[in-house]
């Protein structure tokens, strides 16, 4: 019998099995990609590697070994429900680039699951798969004789499998059959039926190894040729490797998420076996609380596109099933501890950014428990509608309604419906959606366009060449086109506003976040003023404006100049965006990314991820640091570079930005900041001048947004502030310096005179209490008094009311004030009168309703309103009839 090896023993264990074989041991690569648009999050050992399959890189040693992280969600609704599903696994791998093949990978693989110094498997539990061919791809016999002959597995006990099952490939490129190697777990997990054997969908043959050999170039319309260079590919997914191991029923029961399952146990107060139902939501809270922390430590955040909505998919859907299992508290936070406990042994990154990883779950489970909490109650309403009339399918209209005017995420709702036995209509909420959509693009187009999105230029009119890094100015630039009302004209006459094309410009098109140049365009007696500059798709660079003075020619000649002023100005903001950027990394973390940005004359607003409001302490941090950059007087210097050099340099891509195979690249104090850029910049960051912060607030659920001002706003605002200290002062009496200090002194005096101005007026309401009581009249036992105040608000009258009631337990009072024509009411009633049956809430009803108004409240208190003046009297005279009905007199 095999040894039980733990999870963590494992994954040590193959690494250092392959360095003994001249592998590099590589750590884990970052769940988000890496310049790999093809993929969300990495899904599998080799995705990383994919420039190093195809000769693209040059890797850094032609064998590898890892134990790679991976996120695949595309079953997420079946996790929980079965014993193989999860989100986050990792996949041990050997890899070769164009070194060793079959045989080393087969005898190695071998070798590692049955050596007694290594897993130890028994031999004789051990079956191969090789790829049986098919008619554009010869069978894999080379694996198979390697298997009989050289391992000495009987032949019949090697297992042919079609392209389905033995033959990777993805598309056009690289692929090749793959050899797996299947554990039998023993009869005790079969399914029973005579015919049950490798390749039965049950769990007593399981598949532990999988070699992929990469031999053929696939040309994507089924014609196969042999690839120069073969690599290995081999996956084994650590998990799965220790259910074997462990002999347990799944990957819930491998030591290690089963720790995590037992904490969540402690939580909830849930345990396995209890019910089928408590077994899915731990099981859900399990696998998404291990895949979350891993995403957040690799810099996800929770959003509403892309890889962010995946992480807060399985945060809400493991918080929801928090209160399937009774727990109604944000709590997954407290489970971060666990799953960082039982893996930082090999990823002791998660245990440096752990504050940071539970401040986000806890942060989304609080949002969330917001926006559940409504959309449950709602949505238990529409189900129970649906039930009443025997509806079978929820309606996709009211689907749409939860998700658009609620913020309940359509997954839950179709989790929900599913859990009720019935069926949603997604049909219609896509229907609902594309309207939406359809509405928004109509809302946007009613707003107008730019005026030439719709203009066509033929090829005599050609791409315009920017100049305005270099130059400011320029003579001799060629009119090619001019668009008039969205139509060419051949020229342009004054007052006439149009769009004028040039050959060349060094005017700035607005582009990255940076607004456009302006100024003039111009020759012997023609000007044209520039407010505006946008560049097409054909790379025309178009100039807004209007000509105030001669005629403008398509063919001829102008100066174009930009407005140098406004441009110093943008550049400050620019300049200082980048330090922003740089800064803000460094004080929060590397999960901050640009999420936008609009940089104006001394004037910048960025946009960033981020799971929380900066702190006053963090913002007063980030607001020196830039300065201190500032004030360094670093050089700034621009540089266009083949893109993986500008990668290896440490520069900052936009994520989502398409880029070529050159860029221009910034950098700002050799290395402090470093960005791929194409706007304009300062060339010293002393330039910039003061750097200040207006504010910081959200923009979207995880990104933040700061507006800051440069230059000339920033002294603009420091002169604003020193003059309104002055007047300050001076209206105080005081020196600026001195300035707190008296604040606080008549803040004192303030205080200790509305003090006396409380206690005044609570001896002069006691005085009034007195003369109302008095001038009550007794009905039966107890005391009726009406009265109309003058000058009091609602608040008077309440005051009024709850010392009436207070002093006098057989009390009931009706009060009345007359404010802007309208009447409020307030009635009270002692212990006494409410313990014989007068209640104020049925007063005030009946009061309020006379005078055409309405109220209610407690029995001991109520309020109201009424509009008819003229019957204020008969309503109150109505307060004896009301009493005296209740005391049956």
């Amino acid at each position: 019998m095999h040894k039980n090896y733990g999870l963590n023993e494992l994954r040590e264990m193959f690494l250092k099995f392959f360095e003994t074989k001249g592998h590099l041991r590589l750590p884990s690569f970052s769940l988000i990609p890496q310049n790999d648009a093809s993929l969300l999050l990495i899904n599998s050992g080799m995705a990383p590697m994919k420039p190093w399959f195809t000769g693209e890189q040059e890797p850094p040693r032609h064998r590898v070994t890892t134990c790679q992280k991976c996120i695949r969600t595309g079953d997420i609704e079946n996790i929980g429900h079965t014993a193989r599903h999860g989100t986050y696994f990792e996949m041990l791998g050997n890899f070769s680039f164009g070194d060793y093949f079959k045989r080393d990978a087969i005898h190695w693989a071998w070798e590692f699951l049955t050596s007694p110094e290594w897993v130890g498997l028994e031999a004789d539990r051990l079956y191969p798969s090789v790829f049986a061919g098919n008619e554009t791809t010869p069978a894999d016999d080379e694996a198979f004789r390697i298997w009989n002959e050289e391992i000495g597995i009987p032949a019949e006990r090697i297992f042919k499998f079609g392209k389905e099952d033995n033959f990777w490939e993805h598309g056009s490129g690289p692929c090749g059959p793959c050899s797996e190697i299947y554990y039998d777990r023993g009869p005790e997990w079969g399914c029973g039926k005579p015919g049950c054997t490798v390749g039965c969908d049950c769990d007593r043959y399981i598949e532990v190894w999988n070699i992929v050999f990469s031999q053929f170039d696939n040309d994507g319309e089924g014609h196969y040729t042999e690839l120069k260079q073969k690599n290995i590919d081999t996956g084994m997914g650590l998990e799965r490797l220790a259910c074997v191991c462990q002999n347990v029923a799944s990957l819930f029961d491998v030591d290690t998420v089963m720790n995590i399952t037992n904490k969540v146990s402690e939580i909830t107060h849930a345990h396995y076996g209890e019910t089928a139902a408590k077994d899915v939501s731990l099981r859900v809270i399990t696998d998404h609380i291990r895949s979350s922390v891993f995403m957040i430590c690799d810099g996800v955040l929770p959003s509403n596109e892309g890889r962010g909505y995946v992480l807060r998919r399985l945060l809400r859907r493991a918080a929801r099933h928090g209160k399937l299992l009774g727990v109604n508290e944000p709590f997954l936070y407290e489970v971060c501890d666990t799953v960082i406990h039982e893996n930082e042994g090999h990823y002791p990154e998660l245990r440096e950014r752990q504050d940071y990883i539970t401040k986000v779950i806890r942060t989304e489970e609080e949002n969330f428990a917001k926006t559940i909490d409504s959309g449950l109650k709602i949505f238990g309403d529409m189900l129970a509608g649906h039930k009443a009339k025997g509806e079978s399918t929820f309606s996709g209209a009211d689907a749409f309604k939860l998700y658009d005017t609620y913020g309940f995420p359509i997954d839950l709702t179709l989790e929900m419906v599913e859990e009720q036995g019935m069926k949603l209509d997604e049909a219609e909420f896509h229907n609902q959606m594309d309207e939406q959509r359809q509405r928004a693009r109509k809302a946007r187009e009613a707003l107008g366009d730019l005026g030439w999105a719709g203009v066509e230029f033929g090829k005599d009119v050609p791409e315009t060449q920017f100049v305005g890094y270099d130059h400011t100015a320029i003579d001799g630039a060629k009119v090619v086109a001019l668009v008039v009302e969205n139509e060419q004209a051949e020229e342009l006459m004054p007052g006439v506003e149009a769009i004028v094309v040039l050959d060349k410009t060094p005017f700035y098109a607005e582009m990255g976040g940076q607004v456009a140049d302006h100024g003039v365009i111009s020759a012997d007696g023609v000007t044209f003023q520039v407010t505006d500059v946008q560049k097409n798709k054909g790379g025309k660079y178009m100039h807004t404006g209007k000509l105030t003075q001669g005629v403008l020619k398509v063919g001829g000649t102008v100066s174009a100049s930009i407005d140098v002023k406004r441009r110093k100005a943008v550049m400050r903001a620019h300049s200082a965006t980048h330090l922003l950027d740089a800064v803000l990394r460094k004080v929060l973390g590397d999960h901050v990314h640009q999420a936008g940005s609009l940089v104006e004359p001394d004037k910048l607003r960025f946009d960033f991820t981020h799971f929380a409001a900066l702190t006053a302490e963090e913002l007063s941090q980030v607001s020196a640091l830039v300065n201190e950059a500032v004030l360094e007087g670093y050089e700034v210097s621009t540089e266009v570079l083949p893109i993986e050099e500008a990668k290896q340099r440490g520069a900052i891509a936009l994520f989502g930005e398409k880029y070529g195979d050159t860029v221009r690249v910034v950098d700002m104090g050799q290395g402090f900041s470093v960005e791929f850029c194409g706007g304009t910049h300062l060339d010293n960051t002393a330039k910039v001048g003061v750097f200040h912060i207006d504010s910081e607030f959200s923009v979207a659920s995880g990104v933040r947004r700061i507006e800051a001002t440069t230059g000339l706003k920033s002294l603009e605002t420091m002169n604003r502030a020193q003059s309104l200290l002055f007047e300050t002062a001076a209206v105080l009496k005081a020196k600026p310096a001195e300035l707190r200090e008296k604040a606080e002194q008549n803040m004192a005096e303030l205080r200790e005179m509305r003090h006396t101005v409380e206690k005044f007026q609570a001896r002069e309401a006691a005085g009034e209490t007195e003369r109302f009581l008095m001038g009550g009249h007794d009905l039966g036992e107890l005391k009726v008094l009406t009265a109309t105040l003058p000058n009091a608000d609602a608040a008077k009258l309440r005051q009024m009311g709850d010392m009436l009631r207070d002093k006098q337990p057989n009390v009931v009072a009706v009060l009345s004030a007359v404010n802007d024509g309208k009447i409020t009411f307030l009635a009270v009633c002692g212990k006494e009168a409410v313990s014989k049956g007068v209640k104020a809430g049925d007063i005030i009803k009946n009061v309020t309703a006379i005078c055409g108004g309405k109220g209610g409240g407690k029995p001991d208190s109520a309020m109201g309103g009424g509009n008819d003046l003229l019957k204020l009297d008969d309503a109150l005279a109505k307060v004896d009839d009301l009493v005296a009905e209740k005391l049956g007199l």
